[in-house]
């Protein structure tokens, strides 16, 4: 797997995605209300250390932000056959984050989750399944234009997977569909416990897995007795559901702990899911916090 070691540091950091919406006021903020909060979530990932940020993803809930640019869906009702958006998604805050700074993460919500979002009003789909393929399709598009401003890596969020409700035949055959139509490593996260869900996973053709750990200690004890076939694994050690900031030690004992059990050359170390719910003290302490230990961790190694 070429496109496997796409950083060239040992126990890289990176975020899941999502960051506190911090509006700002100013002329800028007439025209897009939003811009300040992309570049406040850009800045303060840079000032923590990140070393593969992400755009803050602050425009939006994770299947809003989506469908509501997709032809075929009104709101959370598919009305009609879905469609690739008439333009890019995410890409101008991408682009944006890419002006800043050199690697930056392009980040999607899967398919499937979406599918799981939405509910159905047309006689075209007869199921969730049907919907998730042609949101795969659609999403295509999306991919390509993340892809041209130059990503590092481009992640699919899929946390509906770990629930048990979705079809994962299915779920892979659209993630693949996604990943298969770029050429930069791609990623998929999915959050949760992975214990009814985790051998199908890993079957996933993605170039990194992302699992969170601190929340769910278990699944690196799970994950421990499997072969990840090549692949990196996203290592999500800083709890995300919660407002407490946890201290280099703590952070540390995590990371160490994953190294016990992987090559720390194939670890992303990132928290366990996205900050969109937490304070902006909270969430740059979290992620600056998880820098210094994986810096401590490095040193040591």
């Amino acid at each position: 797997m070429s496109k496997g070691y796409f950083i060239n540091k040992v126990l890289a950091t990176t975020v899941v995605g999502s960051y506190p919406v911090v509006k700002t006021g100013g002329l800028k903020s007439l025209f897009d209300p939003l811009a300040g909060a992309v570049e406040t979530a850009v800045t303060d990932q840079i000032g923590a250390g990140i070393d593969i940020i992400s755009d803050g993803q602050v425009r939006g809930d994770m299947i809003g932000a989506f469908t509501s640019k997709l032809p075929g869906i009104r709101e959370q009702e598919v009305i009609g056959k879905i469609q690739p958006a008439a333009a890019a998604i995410t890409a101008a805050d991408t682009k944006y984050a890419r002006s800043k700074f050199p690697k930056v993460k392009g980040i999607i919500t899967g398919p499937t989750t979406l599918a799981h979002g939405l509910h159905i009003s047309t006689p075209m789909y007869r199921s969730k399944e049907e919907v998730a393929l042609d949101l795969a399709a659609a999403l295509v598009t999306e991919a390509r234009a993340l892809e041209a401003t130059g990503i590092t890596l481009l992640q699919i969020d899929e946390p509906i997977l770990s629930t048990g409700i979705a079809d994962l035949g299915v779920a892979k055959q659209a993630v693949e569909q996604i990943a298969s139509s770029v050429r930069v490593p791609t990623c998929m996260h999915v959050c949760g416990n992975l214990g009814n869900v985790l051998d199908e996973i890993l079957k996933f053709n993605v170039n990194v897995l992302d699992f969170e750990f601190s929340k769910n200690p278990q699944n690196l004890d799970i994950l421990s007795r499997r072969d990840l076939d090549g692949k990196m694994l996203g290592y999500g050690c800083v709890d995300s559901s919660s407002e407490t900031v946890e201290t280099v030690p703590e952070i540390k004992k995590r990371i160490e702990k994953g190294v016990e059990y992987f090559d720390p050359k194939i670890l992303l170390i990132d928290p366990d899911c996205g900050m969109r719910m937490r304070s902006r003290e909270s969430a740059y302490w979290k992620l600056k916090n998880m820098c210094d230990a994986a810096k401590e961790v490095r040193i040591a190694l």
